[in-house]
């Protein structure tokens, strides 16, 4: 089987404002077309460039669209009460008929501490949040009964299938949460020399846990310009263990990129 592909929305960049809505709806379609496995947006509250709000972007692509897995690249649970962020994933479970793809990782130190701030969390909290909301979580998507506090139980409704979950980061702190509670592991541009020690201790720690070794998902890994020589250099990433990859965020020129990874998926 072939490593399936995604491709980022072009959900941030200068021209947001001027020309966001129809570049979601349009690159949606275009994925959806070119045969393409999955759509993704990224999230922050506040980046270092313009960033529209990804369950937003994802609910129009998924309205524009009928088969395209919709993820999370991914989302910063712990800027959020998991109750809402719940609320919002099962919604958008509902009405893209259980296509989302929940990435959830803690956000890029590159952007800063000031959407954490803004948003009354702190920053240096944000790993052990994220843990905290993670093991609650897929029990309020699903409208079960949960306790979010000694005194607190909530059930949300209506519940959806909970999506899989798939943990960002490149840490040995985002391994074990990726094999605690995660269906998948999603790092950014790994080296394909260290995989297969990383995926040896996401095996280990998951068993420990009396759980499945989570799937692989890359994200914005180096690649050639040529889609018959990255289609030989996906062929190794599959052999790593490698089950899907994400390609880079795409900026103004979505359309080009578009076309090369459809152009890849061809030459598989």
């Amino acid at each position: 089987m072939s490593v399936q592909l995604g491709v980022f929305l072009p959900t941030s960049g200068s021209r947001k404002a001027e020309s966001g809505a129809s570049d979601i709806r349009d690159s949606a379609r275009l994925a959806e077309e070119s045969g393409l496995e999955s759509v993704w947006a990224t999230d922050h509250l506040i980046a270092t460039q313009p960033m529209l709000d990804s369950t937003i972007a994802l609910t129009t692509a998924a309205a524009v669209t009928d088969r395209i897995g919709i993820g999370y690249g991914a989302m910063l649970l712990a800027l959020r009460p998991v109750a809402w962020a719940a609320k919002e994933i099962a919604t958008l479970q509902q009405l893209s008929n259980n296509r989302v793809l929940l990435g959830v990782g803690t956000g890029n130190p590159a952007h800063g501490d000031i959407g954490w701030r803004a948003a009354g969390v702190p920053f240096v909290e944000r790993g052990t949040r994220t843990d905290h909301a993670l093991a609650v979580l897929p029990d309020l998507i699903a409208g079960k009964p949960t306790t979010l506090a000694p005194d607190l139980d909530v059930t949300l409704s209506p519940g959806a299938p909970v999506p899989p979950i798939l943990i960002g980061g490149n840490s040995s702190r985002a391994h074990r949460r990726a094999a605690i509670h995660g269906d998948a592991w999603m790092p950014i541009n790994p080296a394909l020399d260290q995989l297969p020690a990383a995926i040896s201790e996401l095996r280990d720690i998951a068993a420990q846990h009396q759980r499945p070794a989570p799937a692989i998902t890359i994200v914005a890994p180096t690649l050639s310009t040529d889609p018959y020589r990255v289609a030989d250099e996906l062929a190794t990433y599959e052999s790593a263990g490698v089950h899907r990859v994400i390609l880079a965020p795409t900026g103004p020129h979505w359309r080009d990129y578009y076309t090369f990874a459809a152009a890849l998926r061809a030459a598989q």
